[in-house]
């Protein structure tokens, strides 16, 4: 159910509203300050669209469109402008929101950061993408791991950011940390629609989780981002679906973190997220817990190999104009000077 898109919502439903924000082009510190005003008037404009909505979510990408730019100038902070714009917004319309920023980093590249704010406009999730889209995207490796927090009306809540979804372990961290509703931000464009929708649909289904996922839309002239503003259900059925590719349209549903619990806690068929670390409880009691994966055991190890390594051909962003890093992980950047 979705409670048409949330007009009529439930005692125990939650509102969301996905906003297809329009693919936006950001060159100067005047073009962050009019996107930040794009996004902040949005936030009025969902709270007018749906009294009932609990939690209104941007996209990746969306202050600083897709250029990729670096540029020191246009880079935010959680204490910068920006922010302080989106938490004003949150306060002045009593609605959470998701956003997006491309976080200044001086030991490193940048990240790229998703953060929630919630109806007071305080913040209450912080998150730096764990896997940036390479070779397309110069950002630093997220280093905070993936939060999960109380979110609107006792919701647990988690946020990851576009190619993060693509690995089923993300939103399987997601929901061992307890999430019952997990955001996916993006800024897709159209080659990747098939991919997105279903793994939008897998990542719910397989942890029996709500998913929210919503790209950026439209066209910069360049990229033309797809929308698809997608809601699915904890048995991965889509519940809305954002697919006329109408920039800035508000994609809505109602959803029932309340069933999540009750299915966590009483299907036997398909509880996925349990039996994983209780292999065959029919057989054994309590299930095997060996953790028999071979690429976990050796991801901890430090040691993760592919049988095709020494084969991969594209290992570093030189094919998208970066220059070839030299710094390990967690290395700081030279000075220029050095």
């Amino acid at each position: 159910m979705n409670g048409l898109g949330g007009l009529n919502k439930s005692e125990h439903g939650i509102g969301i509203g996905l906003v297809q924000l329009q693919l936006p082009v950001t060159v100067t510190k005047v073009d962050l300050a009019k996107q930040t005003q794009v996004i902040v008037d949005l936030v009025g404009k969902a709270r007018r669209n749906q009294p009932g909505m609990d939690l209104v979510v941007f996209p990746e990408y969306g202050l600083h469109g897709l250029s990729m730019d670096i540029n020191p100038e246009i880079m935010c902070t959680l204490d910068g402008p920006e922010v302080a714009a989106f938490k004003q917004a949150c306060r002045d319309n009593r609605i959470w929101g998701c956003f997006s920023i491309m976080e200044l980093n001086p030991g490193g590249m940048p990240y790229n950061s998703g953060i929630v704010i919630d109806d007071q406009g305080e913040l209450k999730l912080y998150y730096r993408k764990m896997h940036p889209w390479i070779p397309v995207e110069p950002w630093e490796p997220g280093d905070l791991g993936i939060p999960v927090i109380e979110g609107p009306r006792g919701a647990k809540l988690a946020l990851i950011i576009c190619h993060d979804g693509m690995f089923p372990e993300m939103a399987r961290e997601c929901a061992y940390k307890g999430a019952e509703i997990m955001i996916r931000t993006a800024g897709y464009t159209a080659p990747i629609r098939d991919a997105w929708r279903f793994t939008n649909q897998a990542n719910a289904f397989c942890n029996l989780m709500v998913t929210a996922n919503v790209c950026m839309c439209g066209s910069d002239g360049t990229f033309d981002s797809m929308g698809e503003g997608m809601i699915c259900n904890f048995d991965g059925t889509i519940i809305s679906h954002g697919t006329s590719g109408r920039p800035n349209e508000i994609i809505t549903a109602e959803v029932r973190p309340d069933l999540v619990r009750e299915a966590r806690l009483g299907w036997g068929v398909e509880n996925n997220i349990y039996q994983f670390g209780h292999r065959g409880y029919v057989a054994v009691a309590g299930g095997a817990q060996d953790a028999p994966d071979t690429y976990m055991h050796d991801l901890v190890a430090g040691k993760y190999r592919l049988p095709w390594e020494d084969e991969i051909k594209v290992k570093d962003g030189t094919s998208c104009g970066f220059d070839k890093p030299m710094r390990r992980y967690g290395e700081p950047l030279k000075p220029a000077a050095e």
